[in-house]
């Protein structure tokens, strides 16, 4: 127990050291003026812009996993006692709501962290403080302070925080704000592609769609089908102009990357992060299952079994990796699709 212990100690004061580490550095590049946008407007908008998108990622984050996980939860409960998280709640609880919010809320999250990534991501060739070149390589180059930074302060810590207070997390105007804008991005159209591919995956598995809300009308029809259509042929058009980029190598990927693999990555990195945002969602569904209304299918008892033994931390520990690992696939995506 004891070795168990100094061990944690150990495992929380080196990351501690790391992410301070890691803050220094990069807002040292940034009054610096070694990122893009410290570089091309001014080191004090860069300052801003990299902490107010934080601290909404860390919102956007935590709001999530508080919006899934009181799902199951009586709102009569707290409304009186977190009147703010009640609005919340009302509001994303009606009819289809949080599907429409997570939509949108995950557009949010990858726009926050190119504007993170704008911000604070050095430029090619930046130095600073005279650090040799294996610790820039280590840090700067490869974006490990980013992605620690983005990470630890942006996300793991909301999100280890609003999975313990929901209600608490949710109840203040940031969050209501934040759902509201969220579902503003979903209502734009912009998302509606993800729609079709949920419809054809339900086709191709032989599940339906279940639904909160009466049928669609004809005028709801055509003003969905519309918004779906608008958002395959925006899809399309950046599909178009990323893989030219992509091809012709006129992306910030790091040099000597052939353009064949540069493809190859995007599209893996892709699959990886939408694979592990639904796992991210349905774990966080499946905690609050009864393990007898869990399913039959093997492979998802397996998942469970694996993630809920012993004293439950095999899932808070899942995240933590999951994360760090959307953040890093992220942030190489950015590389990757960013236009030079």
């Amino acid at each position: 127990m004891k070795m168990k212990n100094a061990f944690t100690i150990f495992k929380n004061t080196y990351s501690t050291c790391l992410l301070i580490f890691s803050i220094v550095i990069i807002m040292g590049l940034v009054f610096n003026s070694e990122t893009q946008l410290s570089s091309d407007v001014h080191p004090v908008l860069a300052f801003f812009l990299i902490w107010g998108a934080i601290l909404w990622l860390s919102m956007v984050e935590g709001g999530q996993g508080a919006l899934v996980g009181l799902t199951p939860i009586n709102r009569d409960m707290y409304s009186d006692t977190h009147p703010t998280t009640y609005k919340c709640t009302e509001i994303a609880y009606k009819g289809d709501n949080l599907d429409r919010y997570l939509l949108g809320r995950q557009f949010m999250v990858v726009l926050l962290v190119f504007v993170i990534n704008l911000s604070g991501a050095p430029l090619p060739g930046a130095e600073l403080w005279g650090f040799p070149t294996a610790l820039t390589n280590m840090f700067l180059v490869t974006g490990v302070a980013m992605i620690l930074f983005t990470a630890m302060v942006g996300q793991l810590m909301s999100q280890v925080n609003a999975a313990h207070c929901m209600l608490d997390y949710l109840n203040n105007h940031s969050a209501l704000i934040t759902i509201w804008v969220a579902l503003a991005i979903e209502f734009s159209g912009l998302l509606h592609a993800s729609y079709l591919m949920q419809m054809l995956v339900a086709k191709v598995s032989g599940h339906t769609i279940e639904s909160l809300e009466s049928p669609r009308t004809r005028m709801q029809n055509i003003f969905f089908w519309s918004r779906c259509f608008m958002s395959v042929t925006i899809l399309g058009l950046c599909f178009a102009v990323t893989l030219e980029a992509l091809f012709q190598g006129k992306t910030t990927m790091w040099d000597g990357v052939p353009n064949a693999v540069s493809v190859f990555l995007f599209f893996l990195l892709m699959s990886v992060v939408g694979l592990l945002e639904g796992m991210q969602i349905a774990f966080f569904a499946v905690a609050k299952v009864c393990k007898s209304d869990r399913g039959d299918n093997p492979i998802a008892f397996k998942t469970c079994e694996l993630l809920f033994k012993g004293q439950g931390l095999n899932l808070p520990g899942f995240m933590i990796g999951r994360q760090l690992c959307v953040v890093a696939c992220f942030f190489i995506i950015a590389r990757v699709t960013t236009i030079n």
